[in-house]
Protein backbone atom coordinates (compact mmCIF):
# COMPACT_ATOMS: atom_id res chain seq x y z
CA UNK A 1 0.00 0.00 0.00
CA UNK A 2 1.27 3.56 -0.79
CA UNK A 3 1.23 4.99 2.13
CA UNK A 4 2.07 8.38 0.48
CA UNK A 5 -1.22 8.35 -1.06
CA UNK A 6 -3.24 10.96 -0.04
CA UNK A 7 -6.74 9.91 0.82
CA UNK A 8 -9.52 11.90 -0.52
CA UNK A 9 -11.19 14.35 1.43
CA UNK A 10 -8.58 13.75 4.47
CA UNK A 11 -8.48 17.38 4.88
CA UNK A 12 -12.10 18.30 5.52
CA UNK A 13 -12.01 17.83 9.28
CA UNK A 14 -8.38 19.91 9.79
CA UNK A 15 -9.14 23.22 10.89
CA UNK A 16 -6.81 26.06 9.98
CA UNK A 17 -5.14 28.29 12.93
CA UNK A 18 -5.48 32.25 12.17
CA UNK A 19 -2.16 33.30 13.21
CA UNK A 20 -3.01 37.27 13.66
CA UNK A 21 -2.52 39.49 16.58
CA UNK A 22 -5.80 38.58 18.02
CA UNK A 23 -4.67 34.73 18.26
CA UNK A 24 -1.30 35.81 20.36
CA UNK A 25 -3.23 38.02 22.68
CA UNK A 26 -5.77 35.73 23.76
CA UNK A 27 -2.49 33.19 24.29
CA UNK A 28 -1.15 35.91 26.49
CA UNK A 29 -4.14 36.15 28.80
CA UNK A 30 -4.22 32.73 29.16
CA UNK A 31 -0.09 32.32 30.08
CA UNK A 32 -1.20 35.34 32.60
CA UNK A 33 -4.08 33.48 34.42
CA UNK A 34 -1.66 30.80 34.78
CA UNK A 35 1.06 32.87 36.31
CA UNK A 36 3.53 32.02 33.21
CA UNK A 37 4.80 35.18 32.44
CA UNK A 38 7.67 34.82 30.13
CA UNK A 39 4.86 32.83 28.03
CA UNK A 40 3.13 35.88 28.22
CA UNK A 41 5.63 38.00 27.08
CA UNK A 42 6.79 35.94 24.09
CA UNK A 43 3.09 35.89 23.19
CA UNK A 44 2.66 39.82 23.82
CA UNK A 45 6.15 40.43 21.65
CA UNK A 46 4.58 38.03 18.92
CA UNK A 47 0.98 40.41 18.53
CA UNK A 48 3.49 43.43 18.36
CA UNK A 49 4.89 42.00 15.31
CA UNK A 50 1.60 41.42 13.94
CA UNK A 51 0.59 44.79 14.57
CA UNK A 52 3.18 47.46 15.37
CA UNK A 53 1.27 50.37 15.27
CA UNK A 54 -1.00 49.15 18.34
CA UNK A 55 -0.17 51.20 21.23
CA UNK A 56 -2.32 48.25 23.62
CA UNK A 57 0.00 46.00 22.79
CA UNK A 58 3.05 47.68 23.69
CA UNK A 59 1.26 48.24 27.07
CA UNK A 60 0.84 44.94 27.98
CA UNK A 61 4.43 43.97 27.44
CA UNK A 62 4.98 46.65 29.91
CA UNK A 63 2.23 46.06 32.06
CA UNK A 64 3.79 42.43 32.15
CA UNK A 65 7.29 43.87 32.89
CA UNK A 66 6.06 45.57 35.71
CA UNK A 67 4.56 42.33 37.22
CA UNK A 68 8.03 40.40 37.19
CA UNK A 69 9.82 43.85 38.58
CA UNK A 70 11.45 45.34 35.81
CA UNK A 71 10.07 48.63 36.02
CA UNK A 72 12.74 50.36 34.48
CA UNK A 73 11.91 47.93 30.98
CA UNK A 74 8.56 48.58 31.57
CA UNK A 75 9.06 52.58 31.52
CA UNK A 76 11.11 52.52 28.44
CA UNK A 77 8.58 50.92 26.79
CA UNK A 78 5.84 53.33 27.96
CA UNK A 79 7.95 55.96 27.08
CA UNK A 80 8.08 54.63 23.40
CA UNK A 81 4.44 54.61 22.73
CA UNK A 82 3.67 58.13 24.31
CA UNK A 83 7.24 59.47 21.54
CA UNK A 84 6.63 57.13 18.54
CA UNK A 85 3.51 55.63 18.75
CA UNK A 86 0.76 57.27 20.18
CA UNK A 87 1.22 61.05 22.21
CA UNK A 88 -2.26 60.70 23.38
CA UNK A 89 -2.00 57.50 25.28
CA UNK A 90 -2.15 59.93 29.07
CA UNK A 91 -2.66 56.40 30.65
CA UNK A 92 1.09 56.06 29.93
CA UNK A 93 1.91 58.40 32.57
CA UNK A 94 -0.27 56.90 35.08
CA UNK A 95 1.61 53.36 34.34
CA UNK A 96 4.72 54.82 34.69
CA UNK A 97 4.41 56.84 37.88
CA UNK A 98 3.66 53.88 39.46
CA UNK A 99 6.54 52.27 38.14
CA UNK A 100 8.87 54.95 39.34
CA UNK A 101 7.12 55.01 42.77
CA UNK A 102 7.78 51.02 43.13
CA UNK A 103 11.44 51.85 41.95
CA UNK A 104 11.23 54.50 45.27
CA UNK A 105 12.44 57.33 42.85
CA UNK A 106 8.81 59.53 44.33
CA UNK A 107 10.06 62.71 42.40
CA UNK A 108 9.98 60.97 39.19
CA UNK A 109 6.95 59.07 40.18
CA UNK A 110 4.93 63.08 41.01
CA UNK A 111 6.25 64.29 37.66
CA UNK A 112 4.34 61.49 35.65
CA UNK A 113 1.39 61.76 38.02
CA UNK A 114 1.47 65.52 37.38
CA UNK A 115 1.07 65.05 33.72
CA UNK A 116 -1.37 62.72 34.05
CA UNK A 117 -3.74 64.45 35.72
CA UNK A 118 -3.45 67.49 33.77
CA UNK A 119 -3.44 65.47 30.32
CA UNK A 120 -6.46 62.83 30.71
CA UNK A 121 -9.81 63.87 30.02
CA UNK A 122 -11.86 60.58 31.01
CA UNK A 123 -10.03 60.23 34.11
CA UNK A 124 -10.06 56.23 34.27
CA UNK A 125 -7.14 56.18 37.19
CA UNK A 126 -8.41 59.58 38.60
CA UNK A 127 -9.70 57.73 41.92
CA UNK A 128 -6.13 55.60 42.09
CA UNK A 129 -4.42 59.14 41.14
CA UNK A 130 -5.90 60.54 43.97
CA UNK A 131 -4.80 57.80 46.37
CA UNK A 132 -1.34 57.99 44.80
CA UNK A 133 -0.65 61.43 45.50
CA UNK A 134 -1.67 60.75 49.03
CA UNK A 135 1.13 58.03 49.59
CA UNK A 136 4.18 60.61 47.33
CA UNK A 137 2.47 63.75 49.58
CA UNK A 138 3.46 61.51 52.85
CA UNK A 139 6.72 59.97 51.06
CA UNK A 140 8.53 63.45 50.25
CA UNK A 141 7.17 65.52 53.14
CA UNK A 142 5.20 68.06 51.27
CA UNK A 143 2.28 68.45 49.01
CA UNK A 144 2.22 67.67 45.39
CA UNK A 145 2.44 70.73 42.89
CA UNK A 146 -0.80 69.85 41.11
CA UNK A 147 -1.97 72.82 39.53
CA UNK A 148 -4.62 71.22 37.39
CA UNK A 149 -7.17 68.10 36.59
CA UNK A 150 -8.22 67.75 33.36
CA UNK A 151 -10.72 65.14 34.09
CA UNK A 152 -12.09 67.42 36.92
CA UNK A 153 -12.27 70.99 35.01
CA UNK A 154 -12.36 73.09 37.46
CA UNK A 155 -12.95 71.27 40.46
CA UNK A 156 -9.39 70.87 41.37
CA UNK A 157 -8.79 74.56 40.82
CA UNK A 158 -11.78 75.39 43.26
CA UNK A 159 -10.37 72.80 46.24
CA UNK A 160 -7.17 75.66 45.48
CA UNK A 161 -9.00 78.70 45.73
CA UNK A 162 -10.90 77.43 49.10
CA UNK A 163 -7.74 76.19 50.82
CA UNK A 164 -6.39 80.09 49.49
CA UNK A 165 -9.77 81.73 51.08
CA UNK A 166 -8.86 79.70 54.62
CA UNK A 167 -5.00 80.73 54.41
CA UNK A 168 -6.44 84.68 53.94
CA UNK A 169 -4.85 84.23 50.74
CA UNK A 170 -7.86 86.27 49.00
CA UNK A 171 -6.19 88.39 46.12
CA UNK A 172 -4.64 84.68 44.30
CA UNK A 173 -8.58 83.16 45.38
CA UNK A 174 -10.00 85.91 43.33
CA UNK A 175 -7.55 85.57 40.53
CA UNK A 176 -8.23 81.71 40.39
CA UNK A 177 -12.21 81.93 40.92
CA UNK A 178 -12.53 84.18 38.11
CA UNK A 179 -10.49 81.93 36.12
CA UNK A 180 -12.74 79.09 36.82
CA UNK A 181 -16.07 81.06 36.30
CA UNK A 182 -15.10 81.97 33.14
CA UNK A 183 -14.23 78.57 31.70
CA UNK A 184 -16.76 76.87 33.59
CA UNK A 185 -19.99 79.42 33.99
CA UNK A 186 -21.87 76.67 35.28
CA UNK A 187 -19.59 75.38 38.47
CA UNK A 188 -22.21 78.04 40.94
CA UNK A 189 -19.88 76.57 43.84
CA UNK A 190 -17.13 78.40 42.57
CA UNK A 191 -19.49 81.41 41.86
CA UNK A 192 -20.37 81.75 45.85
CA UNK A 193 -16.99 81.45 46.87
CA UNK A 194 -15.69 84.63 44.56
CA UNK A 195 -18.55 86.15 46.35
CA UNK A 196 -17.12 85.56 49.72
CA UNK A 197 -13.45 86.30 48.54
CA UNK A 198 -14.83 90.13 47.19
CA UNK A 199 -16.37 90.73 50.56
CA UNK A 200 -13.57 89.43 52.34
CA UNK A 201 -11.08 92.53 50.49
CA UNK A 202 -14.19 94.73 50.60
CA UNK A 203 -16.10 94.80 46.91
CA UNK A 204 -19.38 94.24 48.78
CA UNK A 205 -21.09 95.44 45.88
CA UNK A 206 -19.62 92.85 43.52
CA UNK A 207 -19.75 90.19 46.35
CA UNK A 208 -23.98 90.56 46.77
CA UNK A 209 -24.12 90.66 43.11
CA UNK A 210 -22.21 87.59 42.49
CA UNK A 211 -24.50 86.14 44.96
CA UNK A 212 -27.87 87.48 43.38
CA UNK A 213 -26.43 86.02 39.93
CA UNK A 214 -26.44 82.58 41.08
CA UNK A 215 -29.59 82.82 42.47
CA UNK A 216 -31.53 84.31 39.82
CA UNK A 217 -30.49 80.87 38.13
CA UNK A 218 -30.78 78.54 40.93
CA UNK A 219 -33.23 80.59 43.15
CA UNK A 220 -33.01 77.14 46.08
CA UNK A 221 -29.27 77.50 46.12
CA UNK A 222 -28.76 77.00 49.79
CA UNK A 223 -24.70 77.97 49.52
CA UNK A 224 -25.84 81.44 48.12
CA UNK A 225 -28.85 81.75 50.54
CA UNK A 226 -26.75 81.08 53.56
CA UNK A 227 -23.92 83.44 52.06
CA UNK A 228 -27.00 85.86 51.49
CA UNK A 229 -27.85 85.84 55.29
CA UNK A 230 -23.89 86.61 56.08
CA UNK A 231 -24.35 89.52 53.93
CA UNK A 232 -27.03 91.60 55.61
CA UNK A 233 -25.69 90.46 59.11
CA UNK A 234 -22.18 92.02 58.91
CA UNK A 235 -23.91 94.88 56.82
CA UNK A 236 -25.96 95.51 59.27
CA UNK A 237 -29.83 94.88 57.22
CA UNK A 238 -31.45 93.44 59.92
CA UNK A 239 -35.14 92.91 58.33
CA UNK A 240 -33.43 91.76 55.62
CA UNK A 241 -31.64 88.93 57.66
CA UNK A 242 -34.40 88.05 59.99
CA UNK A 243 -36.83 87.52 56.93
CA UNK A 244 -34.22 84.91 55.03
CA UNK A 245 -33.35 83.40 58.64
CA UNK A 246 -36.89 82.45 59.33
CA UNK A 247 -36.91 80.03 56.47
CA UNK A 248 -33.12 78.85 56.64
CA UNK A 249 -34.23 77.62 60.22
CA UNK A 250 -36.95 75.68 58.99
CA UNK A 251 -34.65 73.98 56.27
CA UNK A 252 -32.79 70.31 57.09
CA UNK A 253 -30.51 70.28 54.46
CA UNK A 254 -30.13 66.22 53.08
CA UNK A 255 -26.23 66.48 51.59
CA UNK A 256 -23.56 66.60 54.52
CA UNK A 257 -21.83 69.72 52.60
CA UNK A 258 -24.75 71.62 52.75
CA UNK A 259 -25.53 70.58 56.48
CA UNK A 260 -22.34 71.55 57.12
CA UNK A 261 -22.93 75.29 55.26
CA UNK A 262 -25.92 75.72 57.57
CA UNK A 263 -24.31 74.90 60.52
CA UNK A 264 -21.39 76.98 60.17
CA UNK A 265 -23.56 80.12 58.94
CA UNK A 266 -26.00 79.67 62.11
CA UNK A 267 -23.13 79.65 64.41
CA UNK A 268 -21.95 82.88 62.81
CA UNK A 269 -25.66 84.16 63.15
CA UNK A 270 -25.59 83.33 66.67
CA UNK A 271 -27.99 80.60 66.57
CA UNK A 272 -26.00 78.48 67.62
CA UNK A 273 -28.54 76.06 68.99
CA UNK A 274 -29.62 75.19 65.55
CA UNK A 275 -26.25 75.33 64.61
CA UNK A 276 -25.68 72.44 67.13
CA UNK A 277 -28.73 70.36 65.53
CA UNK A 278 -27.08 70.35 62.40
CA UNK A 279 -23.35 69.69 63.98
CA UNK A 280 -24.76 66.72 65.57
CA UNK A 281 -26.61 65.36 63.13
CA UNK A 282 -23.58 65.46 60.42
CA UNK A 283 -21.91 63.25 63.34
CA UNK A 284 -24.27 60.77 63.94
CA UNK A 285 -25.37 60.17 60.25
CA UNK A 286 -21.93 60.12 58.13
CA UNK A 287 -18.37 60.23 57.96
CA UNK A 288 -18.10 63.98 59.24
CA UNK A 289 -18.02 61.97 62.74
CA UNK A 290 -14.45 61.20 61.90
CA UNK A 291 -13.88 65.23 60.94
CA UNK A 292 -12.37 67.25 63.87
CA UNK A 293 -13.38 69.84 62.13
CA UNK A 294 -16.65 69.43 62.75
CA UNK A 295 -16.60 67.33 66.40
CA UNK A 296 -14.52 71.15 67.17
CA UNK A 297 -17.55 73.37 66.33
CA UNK A 298 -20.15 71.15 67.78
CA UNK A 299 -18.36 72.02 71.17
CA UNK A 300 -18.11 75.38 70.25
CA UNK A 301 -21.82 75.46 69.59
CA UNK A 302 -22.13 73.64 72.99
CA UNK A 303 -20.69 75.55 74.47
CA UNK A 304 -21.69 78.93 73.42
CA UNK A 305 -25.50 77.61 74.86
CA UNK A 306 -24.11 76.55 78.30
CA UNK A 307 -24.07 72.87 77.23
CA UNK A 308 -20.99 72.19 78.70
CA UNK A 309 -20.84 68.29 79.44
CA UNK A 310 -21.94 68.08 75.58
CA UNK A 311 -18.75 70.25 74.80
CA UNK A 312 -16.68 68.15 76.67
CA UNK A 313 -18.17 64.99 74.89
CA UNK A 314 -17.11 66.22 71.19
CA UNK A 315 -13.73 67.80 72.32
CA UNK A 316 -13.29 63.82 73.38
CA UNK A 317 -13.84 62.81 70.61
CA UNK A 318 -11.84 65.51 69.09
CA UNK A 319 -8.99 63.87 70.60
CA UNK A 320 -9.15 60.04 69.30
CA UNK A 321 -9.93 61.25 65.97
CA UNK A 322 -6.35 63.10 65.85
CA UNK A 323 -4.10 62.24 68.83
CA UNK A 324 -1.44 64.71 67.38
CA UNK A 325 -3.65 67.87 67.67
CA UNK A 326 -2.79 70.26 71.05
CA UNK A 327 -6.36 72.18 69.96
CA UNK A 328 -9.04 69.57 72.09
CA UNK A 329 -6.46 69.59 74.98
CA UNK A 330 -6.46 73.45 75.23
CA UNK A 331 -10.40 74.08 75.07
CA UNK A 332 -10.74 71.16 77.67
CA UNK A 333 -8.62 73.70 80.08
CA UNK A 334 -10.51 76.41 79.02
CA UNK A 335 -13.83 74.44 78.97
CA UNK A 336 -13.25 73.50 82.95
CA UNK A 337 -12.34 77.81 83.42
CA UNK A 338 -15.74 78.50 81.98
CA UNK A 339 -17.99 76.65 84.13
CA UNK A 340 -16.82 79.19 87.59
CA UNK A 341 -15.83 81.45 85.17
CA UNK A 342 -17.90 81.96 81.69
CA UNK A 343 -16.96 84.36 79.19
CA UNK A 344 -18.32 87.32 78.06
CA UNK A 345 -17.80 86.64 74.49
CA UNK A 346 -19.07 83.46 72.33
CA UNK A 347 -16.49 80.90 70.96
CA UNK A 348 -16.07 81.69 67.46
CA UNK A 349 -16.28 79.39 64.52
CA UNK A 350 -13.02 78.94 63.42
CA UNK A 351 -10.57 76.32 63.47
CA UNK A 352 -6.61 76.27 63.56
CA UNK A 353 -3.78 73.73 63.43
CA UNK A 354 -2.49 74.97 66.38
CA UNK A 355 -2.80 76.67 69.94
CA UNK A 356 -0.36 78.91 69.24
CA UNK A 357 -2.27 79.78 66.05
CA UNK A 358 -5.49 80.44 67.45
CA UNK A 359 -3.92 82.58 69.92
CA UNK A 360 -2.44 84.41 67.91
CA UNK A 361 -5.94 85.41 66.02
CA UNK A 362 -7.30 85.86 69.04
CA UNK A 363 -4.73 88.49 70.25
CA UNK A 364 -4.80 90.02 66.79
CA UNK A 365 -9.24 90.44 67.12
CA UNK A 366 -8.65 91.96 70.02
CA UNK A 367 -5.99 94.42 69.10
CA UNK A 368 -8.44 95.02 65.85
CA UNK A 369 -11.47 95.94 68.12
CA UNK A 370 -9.10 97.82 70.92
CA UNK A 371 -9.84 95.79 73.79
CA UNK A 372 -7.94 93.28 75.93
CA UNK A 373 -7.98 89.94 74.91
CA UNK A 374 -10.06 87.89 77.18
CA UNK A 375 -8.06 87.06 80.79
CA UNK A 376 -9.85 83.43 80.69
CA UNK A 377 -7.90 82.23 76.82
CA UNK A 378 -4.84 83.41 78.13
CA UNK A 379 -4.80 81.54 81.43
CA UNK A 380 -5.82 78.36 80.11
CA UNK A 381 -3.00 79.10 77.35
CA UNK A 382 -0.81 79.28 80.03
CA UNK A 383 -2.01 76.05 82.16
CA UNK A 384 -2.10 74.16 78.90
CA UNK A 385 1.83 75.54 77.91
CA UNK A 386 3.00 73.76 81.17
CA UNK A 387 1.42 70.94 80.37
CA UNK A 388 1.83 70.33 77.11
CA UNK A 389 4.31 73.23 75.53
CA UNK A 390 7.26 72.73 74.15
CA UNK A 391 10.42 75.29 76.04
CA UNK A 392 9.17 77.81 73.78
CA UNK A 393 5.64 77.97 74.23
CA UNK A 394 6.72 77.59 78.47
CA UNK A 395 8.73 81.06 78.41
CA UNK A 396 6.59 82.59 76.39
CA UNK A 397 3.14 81.67 78.57
CA UNK A 398 5.39 82.05 82.02
CA UNK A 399 6.01 86.00 80.26
CA UNK A 400 2.68 86.72 79.23
CA UNK A 401 1.14 85.87 83.51
CA UNK A 402 1.85 88.96 84.85
CA UNK A 403 -1.57 91.26 84.07
CA UNK A 404 -3.34 87.99 84.99
CA UNK A 405 -1.55 86.98 88.04
CA UNK A 406 -3.94 85.58 90.85
CA UNK A 407 -3.62 82.75 93.58
CA UNK A 408 -4.48 80.24 90.81
CA UNK A 409 -1.61 81.22 88.52
CA UNK A 410 0.97 81.55 91.38
CA UNK A 411 -0.13 78.09 92.91
CA UNK A 412 0.34 76.78 89.40
CA UNK A 413 3.77 78.33 89.09
CA UNK A 414 5.06 77.03 92.50
CA UNK A 415 3.98 73.88 91.68
CA UNK A 416 6.25 74.12 88.13
CA UNK A 417 8.69 75.11 90.14
CA UNK A 418 9.12 71.45 91.92
CA UNK A 419 8.74 69.22 88.19
CA UNK A 420 12.18 67.35 88.29
CA UNK A 421 11.86 67.32 84.12
CA UNK A 422 11.25 70.71 83.69
CA UNK A 423 13.88 73.10 82.48
CA UNK A 424 16.05 74.94 85.29
CA UNK A 425 16.46 77.95 83.15
CA UNK A 426 12.73 78.22 82.93
CA UNK A 427 12.41 77.53 86.61
CA UNK A 428 14.42 80.58 87.07
CA UNK A 429 12.58 82.78 84.97
CA UNK A 430 9.58 81.24 86.96
CA UNK A 431 10.94 82.33 90.11
CA UNK A 432 11.86 86.22 88.90
CA UNK A 433 8.17 86.96 87.57
CA UNK A 434 6.99 85.26 91.02
CA UNK A 435 8.79 87.75 92.58
CA UNK A 436 7.31 90.64 89.83
CA UNK A 437 4.58 89.51 91.00
CA UNK A 438 4.92 90.92 94.65
CA UNK A 439 5.33 87.01 96.56
CA UNK A 440 7.50 87.98 98.79
CA UNK A 441 9.12 84.50 99.76
CA UNK A 442 11.07 81.58 99.96
CA UNK A 443 11.02 78.97 97.42
CA UNK A 444 11.07 75.17 97.09
CA UNK A 445 12.69 74.36 93.67
CA UNK A 446 14.32 71.24 91.94
CA UNK A 447 17.09 72.04 89.99
CA UNK A 448 19.58 69.67 88.79
CA UNK A 449 17.73 66.85 90.41
CA UNK A 450 17.83 68.47 93.94
CA UNK A 451 15.08 69.86 95.98
CA UNK A 452 16.58 73.45 97.01
CA UNK A 453 15.21 76.18 99.36
CA UNK A 454 15.49 79.67 97.66
CA UNK A 455 15.34 82.72 99.85
CA UNK A 456 13.56 85.37 99.05
CA UNK A 457 16.03 88.44 98.89
CA UNK A 458 17.97 86.51 96.40
CA UNK A 459 15.31 86.63 93.93
CA UNK A 460 14.97 89.79 91.90
CA UNK A 461 12.32 91.10 89.88
CA UNK A 462 12.45 90.63 86.30
CA UNK A 463 13.31 93.52 83.98
CA UNK A 464 10.30 95.89 83.00
CA UNK A 465 7.93 94.70 80.93
CA UNK A 466 8.56 96.99 77.75
CA UNK A 467 12.47 95.41 77.99
CA UNK A 468 11.04 91.90 77.67
CA UNK A 469 8.81 92.05 74.64
CA UNK A 470 10.01 95.07 72.52
CA UNK A 471 13.73 93.70 72.84
CA UNK A 472 14.32 90.03 73.79
CA UNK A 473 18.46 89.78 73.16
CA UNK A 474 18.06 90.20 76.92
CA UNK A 475 17.26 86.08 77.09
CA UNK A 476 19.86 85.46 74.22
CA UNK A 477 22.58 87.28 76.76
CA UNK A 478 21.36 85.00 79.54
CA UNK A 479 21.15 82.21 77.71
CA UNK A 480 24.43 82.38 76.14
CA UNK A 481 25.78 83.08 79.42
CA UNK A 482 24.24 79.60 81.04
CA UNK A 483 25.44 77.72 77.85
CA UNK A 484 29.17 78.70 78.03
CA UNK A 485 29.54 78.13 81.83
CA UNK A 486 27.66 75.12 81.96
CA UNK A 487 30.53 72.09 82.37
CA UNK A 488 32.62 75.10 84.95
CA UNK A 489 29.84 76.60 87.22
CA UNK A 490 27.06 75.21 89.26
CA UNK A 491 23.54 75.47 89.29
CA UNK A 492 23.73 77.87 92.35
CA UNK A 493 26.79 80.13 90.49
CA UNK A 494 24.65 80.26 87.56
CA UNK A 495 21.75 81.54 89.20
CA UNK A 496 23.38 84.32 90.97
CA UNK A 497 24.97 85.20 87.49
CA UNK A 498 21.51 85.64 85.96
CA UNK A 499 20.51 87.47 88.72
CA UNK A 500 22.65 89.67 88.38
CA UNK A 501 22.27 90.35 84.71
CA UNK A 502 18.38 90.93 85.76
CA UNK A 503 19.07 93.26 88.08
CA UNK A 504 21.18 95.70 86.05
CA UNK A 505 18.50 95.24 83.37
CA UNK A 506 15.84 96.63 85.89
CA UNK A 507 18.59 99.23 87.34
CA UNK A 508 19.14 100.66 84.11
CA UNK A 509 15.61 100.32 82.99
CA UNK A 510 15.21 104.29 82.58
CA UNK A 511 18.13 104.79 80.10
CA UNK A 512 17.76 101.13 78.28
CA UNK A 513 20.87 100.29 77.40
CA UNK A 514 21.91 98.84 74.00
CA UNK A 515 22.16 95.48 73.95
CA UNK A 516 24.25 94.92 70.81
CA UNK A 517 27.22 92.41 71.19
CA UNK A 518 25.43 89.83 73.02
CA UNK A 519 28.74 88.23 73.42
CA UNK A 520 30.69 91.25 75.53
CA UNK A 521 27.63 91.49 77.84
CA UNK A 522 27.61 87.60 78.55
CA UNK A 523 31.34 87.37 78.93
CA UNK A 524 31.24 90.46 81.81
CA UNK A 525 28.49 88.63 83.74
CA UNK A 526 30.33 85.95 83.80
CA UNK A 527 33.41 87.37 84.93
CA UNK A 528 31.59 89.11 87.66
CA UNK A 529 30.06 86.20 88.60
CA UNK A 530 33.72 84.58 89.18
CA UNK A 531 35.24 87.35 91.05
CA UNK A 532 32.25 86.93 93.62
CA UNK A 533 33.15 83.52 93.87
CA UNK A 534 36.69 84.28 94.07
CA UNK A 535 37.30 82.21 90.63
CA UNK A 536 40.65 83.07 89.24
CA UNK A 537 39.40 84.39 85.54
CA UNK A 538 40.73 87.22 84.00
CA UNK A 539 39.41 89.20 80.89
CA UNK A 540 41.43 87.69 78.68
CA UNK A 541 39.69 84.37 79.68
CA UNK A 542 36.09 85.30 79.50
CA UNK A 543 37.16 87.54 75.96
CA UNK A 544 38.85 84.24 74.59
CA UNK A 545 35.56 82.07 75.41
CA UNK A 546 32.83 84.45 74.15
CA UNK A 547 34.60 85.64 70.72
CA UNK A 548 35.22 89.24 71.99
CA UNK A 549 37.58 92.29 72.97
CA UNK A 550 39.10 92.44 76.17
CA UNK A 551 38.00 96.05 75.86
CA UNK A 552 34.77 95.78 75.31
CA UNK A 553 34.22 93.29 78.01
CA UNK A 554 36.06 95.53 80.58
CA UNK A 555 33.71 98.62 79.16
CA UNK A 556 30.66 96.25 79.88
CA UNK A 557 32.40 95.53 83.09
CA UNK A 558 32.01 98.75 84.33
CA UNK A 559 28.62 99.76 83.02
CA UNK A 560 27.14 96.47 85.03
CA UNK A 561 29.47 97.46 88.25
CA UNK A 562 28.47 101.41 88.10
CA UNK A 563 24.90 100.18 88.82
CA UNK A 564 25.16 96.93 90.52
CA UNK A 565 27.83 97.72 93.12
CA UNK A 566 29.39 94.55 92.28
CA UNK A 567 32.91 95.20 93.19
CA UNK A 568 31.63 97.08 96.77
CA UNK A 569 29.31 94.37 98.10
CA UNK A 570 31.79 91.46 97.19
CA UNK A 571 33.07 91.57 100.98
CA UNK A 572 29.73 90.88 102.33
CA UNK A 573 28.24 88.33 99.18
CA UNK A 574 28.16 84.72 100.51
CA UNK A 575 27.60 81.69 98.47
CA UNK A 576 24.78 80.42 100.99
CA UNK A 577 22.41 81.82 98.27
CA UNK A 578 20.76 78.59 98.44
CA UNK A 579 19.56 76.34 101.50
CA UNK A 580 19.25 72.75 101.73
Amino acid sequence: MNRNKKVVGEDRNIISIQMDANFFYERALRSLDRFHYDKALKYFQRAVDYEPSNPINYCNIAGVLSEIGKYGESNHILQKVIDEIDPNMTECHFYMANNFANMEFFEDAERELIQYLQEDEEGQYLEEAEEMIEFLELELERPTSITKVKARAGVYEHIRARELLEKGQYADAIQLLQTITKENPDFLAARNNLALAYYYVGFKVEGKQAIEEVLEEDPGNLHALCNLALFYHYEGETNALNSLLQALKNVDPFYQEHTFKMATTMGILKEHRIALRHFARLIKEGEAKKDPCVCHFAAVASCNIGKYDEAKKYWDMYKVIDEQSSIPQYFLILLNMMKTDPLKVSLSYSFYASVEEQMTVWEQQARERGVAIEPQFMKAFFYWALQYGDYNVKLKSIQAMEPYADEHITAAMKQFLLLPDEDDYLKKITMFFLRSMGINEAFQVMLSGQRVNVEAERIPAMPPMELIYNDLIWEEVAQLAITKTAKQYNVIEQHDMITLWINFLSKSSRTAPKLNKIEAWAAAIEYLTAKMYNRPVTYHDVALRYGTSISTVSKRVKQIDELCEVKSKMKSITSSWFVT
